[in-house]
């Protein structure tokens, strides 16, 4: 058989399955990033993803007018980063997370799992912990109570913090009209560039409705190319909505 038409098949089969983008593989210190995102990133953007407050080099929040808070009093003045697809989103996917592993046991003899477990044994879910493009700073009243709800549309609940609309009910969140599209095009990022990781079809379809319906920032951009030159991969999602703003 002529070797070239074996070839052209095989180029064209290649081509015709979407690429996908390689997630974070350079740093896997949570705590690393958390630094290089105050130092090198936001050092002239200083604002929470939710409530757009403004905070300083030595994480001290300045709640914007209107903010209130009955619950997390002391994490309400300080800057937290928050995994806006949490952690347990994807660490779920990981055995270490779900079932512990031998070496997962304290000082007193005792065994754990989860996200400990996971972090200590496991390469893979350390990168994607400290993947910068998933992190953003929120005051930390609200990523403590935020936790690790899934987001959806809650027109009936009343804003928990005042003035920033986040609203939290039944295990469930709705962020600010301001964050979903930035929200939306992270969940389609990690997705995009880890296995490990799949949204349900509810979260989606949500997710892509918020992208179409909020688009990108300058800021969104800038931040995306700031941490693919630190981090060493880039943020295709937002990259590609990137090239139609000025």
């Amino acid at each position: 058989m002529n070797r070239r038409k074996i070839i052209l098949p095989f180029i064209l089969l290649l081509i015709s399955f979407p690429s996908f983008a390689e997630g974070n593989d350079t740093n896997d210190s949570f705590n690393k990033a958390k630094k290089m995102l105050e130092r090198n990133v936001y050092y002239d953007n200083r604002e929470t993803i939710y409530c757009g407050a403004k905070f300083d080099a030595k994480k001290n929040i300045e709640a914007p007018q209107g903010f209130v808070t009955t619950t997390y009093l002391k994490r309400s003045k300080k800057v937290e980063w928050e995994h806006v697809v949490p952690a347990e989103n994807f660490g779920r996917a990981f055995s270490e997370w779900r079932n512990g592993h031998q070496e997962c046991v304290s000082g007193k003899g005792k065994a754990f799992k989860g996200r400990k477990c996971a972090e200590k044994m496991n390469t893979e879910y350390r990168y994607m912990q400290a993947d910068m493009h998933n992190l953003f700073p929120a005051i930390g009243a609200v990523n403590a109570l935020r936790s690790n709800y899934n987001f959806t549309m809650l027109p009936s609940v009343k804003s928990d913090f005042g003035s920033c609309d986040m609203r939290i009910d039944d295990r469930k969140a709705q962020p600010p009209e301001g964050a979903r599209g930035t929200i939306a095009r992270t969940y389609m990022y990690m997705e995009q560039s880890y296995s490990k990781y799949k949204m349900s079809k509810q979260q989606r379809q949500l997710m892509t409705a918020w992208d179409k319906q909020y688009p990108v920032s300058k800021w969104e951009c800038k931040r995306a190319k700031r941490i693919e030159k630190l981090q060493g991969n880039p943020n295709e999602v937002v990259n590609s909505r990137c090239l139609s703003v000025n």
